[in-house]
């Protein structure tokens, strides 16, 4: 597909086949795979970081970055803001678009990997990133299409799971923490076109059920782009 029809915004009524998808396959099958061991994966509530983390943000334009089945993504419209959401699983989306139409709210749904999905860039007054599984790139481009995508005084909100980035992978390799970006990696490309608001751990607030429930410390990022 050509880079100018990889960010096309989905209406919640669109189905998320494999045609429309833009990204790396093995990337969509393994979430996909994952979504449809069960009929839900998280809790269907909005992560508690987010909430506490824009609570004094004026809605505007907001790309929520791996929106899973929605849950942040329909909070937000809900609360007004103009929601961009990016998820690479087609069965997520498709639930996620399932959950906004009982909902009443609209939200541009872009089926494709966040380095792939060409959005607009600095075009967004927040984007959200809460635990992405975002890969790393010898060129560190998971970090700078977060940081590429914001507005001038707008604001990346990156949350993630404390301590993950200092385990180490089983034998299996299943799961190796260096394959992925941290707040870290992200905070350490700020220049001076961008202020530190948040920078620390701290209790996370549980939402009930849900996988990743056995997480009880967050390490939140809140960086604001000066210009």
């Amino acid at each position: 597909m050509a880079d100018d029809t990889a960010a096309e915004l989905l209406p919640s009524d669109s189905s998320f086949s494999a045609d429309g998808y833009v990204g790396d396959p093995a990337v969509r099958d393994e979430w996909d795979d994952r979504y449809s061991e069960r009929p839900q994966l998280w809790s269907g509530q909005p992560n508690g970081a987010l909430v506490a983390g824009v609570a004094d943000l004026a809605p505007g334009r907001v790309l929520d970055v791996g929106c899973g089945e929605g849950a942040d993504a329909i909070w937000l419209a809900r609360s007004g803001w103009d929601v961009t959401a990016v998820e690479v699983s087609g069965v997520a989306l498709a639930r996620a678009a399932a959950h906004a139409r009982e909902a009443g709210v609209g939200v541009r749904w872009v089926h494709a990997g966040l380095t792939e999905a060409a959005l607009p860039p600095a075009s967004f007054d927040l984007v959200s990133a809460q635990y992405p599984a975002l890969l790393r790139t010898p060129g560190s481009t998971a970090e700078r299409a977060l940081l590429d995508a914001v507005a001038p005084g707008g604001v990346l909100l990156f949350v993630h799971h404390a301590g993950m980035d200092e385990h180490h992978s089983g034998q299996d390799g299943a799961f190796d923490p260096a394959d992925y970006v941290w707040p870290s990696m992200v905070s350490a490309l700020l220049g001076d076109d961008w202020r530190v608001e948040v920078d620390e751990e701290r209790p996370r607030v549980l939402p009930e059920g849900g996988a990743g429930a056995h997480h009880t410390h967050d390490v939140v990022l809140r960086a604001r782009r000066l210009r």
